[in-house]
C-alpha cells in the first residue's frame, strides 16, 4: 500500500507536504503502560519516522484492563517490546525502538528528538524528563491521569519546579480517563510536529465533577 493511500485522511487534512515532512521527525515516548499504549497507538500510525519506547516494566495481568495495546498473552514481556510490535503491525511508515530500561539510562544514549512525551506516573522521573529536556533543548509533553481526573502540559520555556515532587503511588483508575487524556496528549504532539500551532507551557487539568460533567481549567504555567 502507497503512502498516499494508507495517510488519505490526513493528506485531507494537511497536504501530502505535512505528511511528508512527518517521517522526519523522532519522538521518545517514556513509560508504555496506560498512557504509553494509549499515546503508541494513536501516533503510531500518523506517520512519524521514529518512535523511542522506553520502559523496563512487563505486563502483568492487572495492567490489561487499561494499558490497551496488551492482551493477556503478552504477560510477562517487556511493555515496550509489545507495544513496538502493535505499532509495526499497524503500519509500515514508522520505525520503533523499544528501549527496555530506565529513563535516566536512555537519557545518557545521546538521542536527540524533536519532542518527549511523559507517560510515566511517577514524579521524579518526571523531573528528570524536565531537567533533561532543557539540557537538550527540546519541549516535552506532560502527562498525569488518577481517578477521575487528569493534567496535560506542553513544556517549552517553563518547568516542573512548580510541582512538589514526591513519590506518591497512584489512585485506582478506569481505561476511559487514561485513553482521554492520552488522545490530547496525541492531539497536542501531532500539531506540534505538524507545524501547527499548539499554546506552550499552559496547565489543562480535566476532571469529572460529582454531576458526572467533564471540567475543564487551564493555568499558565510560570516562564523564567
Amino acid at each position: 500500500m502507497s503512502m498516499e493511500a494508507y495517510f488519505h485522511r490526513q493528506i485531507q487534512l494537511w497536504g501530502e507536504e505535512t505528511q511528508k515532512s512527518l517521517q522526519k521527525r523522532e519522538i521518545a515516548i517514556i513509560g508504555c503502560g496506560g498512557l504509553g499504549s494509549s499515546l503508541g497507538i494513536a501516533l503510531g500510525s500518523t506517520g512519524i519516522g521514529t518512535i523511542h519506547l522506553v520502559d523496563f516494566d512487563k505486563v502483568e495481568v492487572h495492567n490489561i484492563h487499561r494499558q490497551i495495546a496488551f492482551t493477556k498473552n503478552d504477560t510477562g514481556r517487556y511493555k515496550c517490546e509489545a507495544l513496538a510490535e502493535v505499532i509495526r503491525s499497524r503500519c509500515d511508515y514508522v520505525t520503533v525502538k523499544p528501549f527496555t530500561g530506565d529513563f535516566r539510562a536512555f537519557s545518557k544514549e545521546g538521542i536527540v528528538p524533536d519532542l518527549i512525551i511523559d507517560a510515566t506516573d511517577n514524579l521524579p522521573v518526571r523531573a528528570e524528563i524536565d531537567k533533561h529536556a532543557r539540557s537538550i533543548d527540546r519541549p516535552w509533553l506532560y502527562g498525569s491521569v488518577e481517578a477521575w481526573n487528569g493534567q496535560v502540559c506542553f513544556f517549552e520555556k517553563s518547568d516542573f519546579s512548580a510541582f512538589k515532587i514526591s513519590d506518591k503511588a497512584p489512585a485506582g483508575i478506569a481505561a476511559p480517563i487514561v485513553m482521554h487524556i492520552a488522545s490530547l496528549q496525541a492531539n497536542l504532539a501531532l500539531r506540534y510536529l505538524a507545524g501547527l500551532p499548539v499554546r506552550k507551557d499552559l496547565l489543562y487539568y480535566l476532571y469529572f465533577d460529582n454531576d458526572g460533567e467533564l471540567i475543564t481549567q487551564k493555568f499558565q504555567m510560570p516562564v523564567d
